[in-house]
Protein backbone atom coordinates (compact mmCIF):
# COMPACT_ATOMS: atom_id res chain seq x y z
CA UNK A 1 0.00 0.00 0.00
CA UNK A 2 1.26 3.31 -0.79
CA UNK A 3 2.41 6.12 1.74
CA UNK A 4 0.51 9.61 1.87
CA UNK A 5 2.21 12.98 1.23
CA UNK A 6 1.08 15.77 3.97
CA UNK A 7 1.14 18.88 2.43
CA UNK A 8 1.66 21.01 6.40
CA UNK A 9 1.22 24.67 6.73
CA UNK A 10 3.37 26.07 9.14
CA UNK A 11 3.62 29.50 10.90
CA UNK A 12 4.45 32.63 9.17
CA UNK A 13 5.44 34.51 12.89
CA UNK A 14 3.28 33.40 15.61
CA UNK A 15 4.45 29.86 16.51
CA UNK A 16 0.85 29.54 18.53
CA UNK A 17 -0.78 29.59 14.52
CA UNK A 18 0.39 26.01 14.41
CA UNK A 19 -2.32 23.48 14.04
CA UNK A 20 -2.98 20.43 16.67
CA UNK A 21 -3.40 18.66 13.20
CA UNK A 22 -0.38 19.73 12.00
CA UNK A 23 2.13 18.55 15.27
CA UNK A 24 0.04 15.21 15.09
CA UNK A 25 1.07 14.88 11.84
CA UNK A 26 4.66 15.53 11.95
CA UNK A 27 5.08 13.41 14.71
CA UNK A 28 3.27 10.50 12.93
CA UNK A 29 5.62 10.67 9.47
CA UNK A 30 8.48 8.69 8.52
CA UNK A 31 10.44 11.98 7.47
CA UNK A 32 9.98 15.68 6.73
CA UNK A 33 10.72 17.46 3.65
CA UNK A 34 11.83 21.31 4.52
CA UNK A 35 12.64 24.29 2.58
CA UNK A 36 15.50 24.68 5.13
CA UNK A 37 16.18 22.62 7.70
CA UNK A 38 18.05 25.05 10.33
CA UNK A 39 14.78 27.46 9.90
CA UNK A 40 12.37 24.13 10.31
CA UNK A 41 14.50 22.77 13.16
CA UNK A 42 13.47 25.43 15.56
CA UNK A 43 9.55 24.93 14.96
CA UNK A 44 10.07 21.04 15.12
CA UNK A 45 12.32 21.11 18.34
CA UNK A 46 9.81 23.79 19.97
CA UNK A 47 6.82 21.15 19.82
CA UNK A 48 8.89 18.33 20.38
CA UNK A 49 9.27 16.93 16.66
CA UNK A 50 11.98 14.35 16.21
CA UNK A 51 12.04 12.91 12.64
CA UNK A 52 14.57 12.47 10.18
CA UNK A 53 14.83 16.01 8.01
CA UNK A 54 15.31 16.33 4.00
CA UNK A 55 16.26 19.25 2.19
CA UNK A 56 13.41 20.29 -0.36
CA UNK A 57 14.05 23.44 -1.74
CA UNK A 58 13.61 25.25 -5.07
CA UNK A 59 17.26 24.58 -6.03
CA UNK A 60 17.22 20.86 -5.97
CA UNK A 61 12.98 19.64 -6.37
CA UNK A 62 13.67 18.44 -9.96
CA UNK A 63 15.99 16.28 -8.26
CA UNK A 64 14.26 15.00 -5.35
CA UNK A 65 11.17 14.80 -6.66
CA UNK A 66 11.40 11.37 -7.89
CA UNK A 67 13.33 9.73 -4.96
CA UNK A 68 10.09 10.54 -3.10
CA UNK A 69 8.03 9.50 -5.44
CA UNK A 70 9.78 6.46 -4.57
CA UNK A 71 9.62 6.23 -0.82
CA UNK A 72 5.82 6.73 -1.20
CA UNK A 73 5.08 4.29 -3.54
CA UNK A 74 7.13 2.00 -0.86
CA UNK A 75 4.87 2.63 1.65
CA UNK A 76 5.74 5.56 3.71
CA UNK A 77 4.18 8.50 4.95
CA UNK A 78 5.93 11.98 3.99
CA UNK A 79 5.07 15.73 4.65
CA UNK A 80 6.45 18.61 3.49
CA UNK A 81 6.71 22.40 5.03
CA UNK A 82 8.50 25.73 3.74
CA UNK A 83 10.14 27.93 5.85
CA UNK A 84 6.87 29.78 6.55
CA UNK A 85 3.16 29.75 5.34
CA UNK A 86 1.42 26.53 2.80
CA UNK A 87 4.13 24.83 0.65
CA UNK A 88 3.06 25.08 -2.87
CA UNK A 89 2.18 28.93 -2.31
CA UNK A 90 5.05 30.91 -4.03
CA UNK A 91 7.16 27.90 -2.53
CA UNK A 92 8.34 24.85 -2.58
CA UNK A 93 5.87 22.30 -3.27
CA UNK A 94 3.72 22.90 -7.05
CA UNK A 95 6.31 20.73 -8.78
CA UNK A 96 5.85 17.49 -5.94
CA UNK A 97 1.44 17.65 -6.10
CA UNK A 98 2.02 17.57 -9.67
CA UNK A 99 4.08 14.67 -9.90
CA UNK A 100 1.89 13.28 -7.31
CA UNK A 101 -1.22 13.70 -9.16
CA UNK A 102 0.37 12.22 -12.64
CA UNK A 103 1.24 8.88 -10.40
CA UNK A 104 -2.53 8.84 -8.73
CA UNK A 105 -1.18 8.83 -5.21
CA UNK A 106 -2.46 9.99 -2.63
CA UNK A 107 -1.56 13.62 -1.04
CA UNK A 108 -3.63 16.03 1.40
CA UNK A 109 -3.34 19.39 2.40
CA UNK A 110 -3.62 20.80 5.75
CA UNK A 111 -5.42 24.10 6.01
CA UNK A 112 -3.62 26.51 7.98
CA UNK A 113 -1.26 29.55 7.52
CA UNK A 114 -1.39 31.56 4.71
CA UNK A 115 0.36 35.19 4.50
CA UNK A 116 -2.14 36.52 1.98
CA UNK A 117 -5.55 35.58 3.81
CA UNK A 118 -4.79 38.06 6.55
CA UNK A 119 -3.67 40.70 4.59
CA UNK A 120 -6.50 40.44 2.07
CA UNK A 121 -9.49 40.37 5.27
CA UNK A 122 -7.98 43.30 6.94
CA UNK A 123 -7.40 45.54 3.71
CA UNK A 124 -10.82 46.78 3.49
CA UNK A 125 -10.56 46.82 0.11
CA UNK A 126 -12.96 44.38 -2.12
CA UNK A 127 -12.50 40.62 -1.74
CA UNK A 128 -15.05 38.34 -2.91
CA UNK A 129 -13.19 38.22 -6.18
CA UNK A 130 -9.39 38.39 -6.02
CA UNK A 131 -6.46 37.17 -8.01
CA UNK A 132 -3.01 36.33 -6.24
CA UNK A 133 -0.42 36.55 -8.14
CA UNK A 134 2.42 36.03 -5.58
CA UNK A 135 5.84 37.83 -6.53
CA UNK A 136 6.20 39.64 -10.02
CA UNK A 137 8.38 38.70 -12.68
CA UNK A 138 11.74 40.07 -11.45
CA UNK A 139 12.85 41.33 -14.95
CA UNK A 140 12.05 39.73 -17.72
CA UNK A 141 8.13 40.09 -18.66
CA UNK A 142 7.64 42.47 -15.34
CA UNK A 143 6.05 45.62 -17.40
CA UNK A 144 4.31 43.37 -19.19
CA UNK A 145 2.57 41.50 -16.75
CA UNK A 146 2.15 45.01 -14.53
CA UNK A 147 0.03 46.12 -17.97
CA UNK A 148 -1.77 43.47 -17.66
CA UNK A 149 -2.43 43.36 -14.42
CA UNK A 150 -3.80 47.24 -14.45
CA UNK A 151 -6.96 45.98 -16.43
CA UNK A 152 -8.31 43.37 -14.39
CA UNK A 153 -11.69 44.56 -12.24
CA UNK A 154 -10.39 42.16 -9.67
CA UNK A 155 -8.73 42.99 -6.37
CA UNK A 156 -4.88 41.90 -6.96
CA UNK A 157 -2.34 40.46 -4.28
CA UNK A 158 1.04 40.41 -4.23
CA UNK A 159 4.06 39.66 -2.71
CA UNK A 160 7.33 41.45 -2.53
CA UNK A 161 10.54 42.00 -0.52
CA UNK A 162 11.80 44.85 1.61
CA UNK A 163 14.57 45.46 -0.78
CA UNK A 164 12.20 46.01 -4.20
CA UNK A 165 9.04 47.69 -2.29
CA UNK A 166 9.22 51.26 -3.09
CA UNK A 167 10.19 50.23 -7.01
CA UNK A 168 7.41 48.26 -7.01
CA UNK A 169 5.02 50.43 -5.58
CA UNK A 170 6.12 53.26 -8.10
CA UNK A 171 5.48 50.78 -11.06
CA UNK A 172 2.26 50.50 -9.43
CA UNK A 173 1.49 54.11 -9.48
CA UNK A 174 2.80 54.37 -12.61
CA UNK A 175 0.60 51.52 -14.36
CA UNK A 176 -2.58 51.52 -12.57
CA UNK A 177 -3.20 55.03 -11.66
CA UNK A 178 -2.66 58.08 -9.11
CA UNK A 179 -6.06 56.67 -7.38
CA UNK A 180 -5.59 53.18 -7.14
CA UNK A 181 -5.84 52.20 -3.54
CA UNK A 182 -3.55 50.06 -1.68
CA UNK A 183 -3.02 47.74 1.37
CA UNK A 184 0.45 47.17 2.77
CA UNK A 185 0.96 44.57 5.34
CA UNK A 186 3.62 43.18 6.56
CA UNK A 187 5.43 41.04 9.80
CA UNK A 188 1.95 39.38 9.74
CA UNK A 189 0.91 37.61 13.25
CA UNK A 190 4.45 38.88 14.67
CA UNK A 191 5.28 41.81 17.48
CA UNK A 192 5.89 44.62 14.65
CA UNK A 193 2.94 43.89 12.73
CA UNK A 194 1.51 47.09 10.84
CA UNK A 195 -0.49 47.61 7.96
CA UNK A 196 -1.28 50.83 5.95
CA UNK A 197 -4.01 51.62 3.95
CA UNK A 198 -4.52 54.40 1.56
CA UNK A 199 -3.99 55.65 -2.10
CA UNK A 200 -0.71 54.38 -3.97
CA UNK A 201 0.58 58.21 -3.33
CA UNK A 202 -0.19 57.38 0.74
CA UNK A 203 1.78 54.17 0.88
CA UNK A 204 4.65 55.89 -1.23
CA UNK A 205 5.18 57.78 1.50
CA UNK A 206 4.55 55.89 4.29
CA UNK A 207 7.29 53.09 2.77
CA UNK A 208 9.75 55.70 1.88
CA UNK A 209 9.17 57.38 4.93
CA UNK A 210 10.78 53.87 6.99
CA UNK A 211 13.09 51.18 6.55
CA UNK A 212 10.19 48.20 6.22
CA UNK A 213 11.60 44.47 7.38
CA UNK A 214 10.13 41.12 6.53
CA UNK A 215 8.18 40.18 3.44
CA UNK A 216 5.13 42.52 2.58
CA UNK A 217 1.80 41.64 1.27
CA UNK A 218 0.04 44.33 -1.21
CA UNK A 219 -3.88 44.35 -1.98
CA UNK A 220 -4.12 46.26 -4.77
CA UNK A 221 -7.81 47.46 -6.02
CA UNK A 222 -7.59 49.88 -9.43
CA UNK A 223 -10.95 51.11 -7.79
CA UNK A 224 -13.78 49.96 -9.87
CA UNK A 225 -15.99 52.77 -10.96
CA UNK A 226 -19.33 52.19 -12.93
CA UNK A 227 -19.47 54.17 -16.31
CA UNK A 228 -22.82 53.51 -17.69
CA UNK A 229 -23.47 50.67 -15.88
CA UNK A 230 -20.46 48.84 -16.51
CA UNK A 231 -17.44 47.91 -14.26
CA UNK A 232 -14.24 48.99 -15.56
CA UNK A 233 -10.73 49.54 -13.76
CA UNK A 234 -9.39 53.49 -12.90
CA UNK A 235 -7.14 52.94 -15.48
CA UNK A 236 -9.32 53.68 -18.11
CA UNK A 237 -7.62 56.20 -19.62
CA UNK A 238 -4.32 53.53 -20.54
CA UNK A 239 -7.09 50.55 -21.33
CA UNK A 240 -10.19 51.84 -22.95
CA UNK A 241 -13.68 50.09 -22.61
CA UNK A 242 -15.16 48.05 -25.50
CA UNK A 243 -17.63 49.05 -26.84
CA UNK A 244 -20.82 47.49 -27.04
Amino acid sequence: MSGIMYFVPTPIGNLEDMTFRAVKILKEVDYILCEDTRTSGVLLKHYEIAKPLKSYHLHNEHHSTQKVIEDLKNGQNIAIITDAGTPGISDPGYLLAKAIADENLEMQCLPGATAFVPALVVSGLPNNEFLFVGFLPQKKGRQTKLKQLAGEKKTIILYESPHKINTTLEQIKEFFGEETKVSLSREISKKFEETKRGTIDEVIDFSKSKTLKGEIVLIINNVIVKEDSEEIPMSKNKYKKTEK
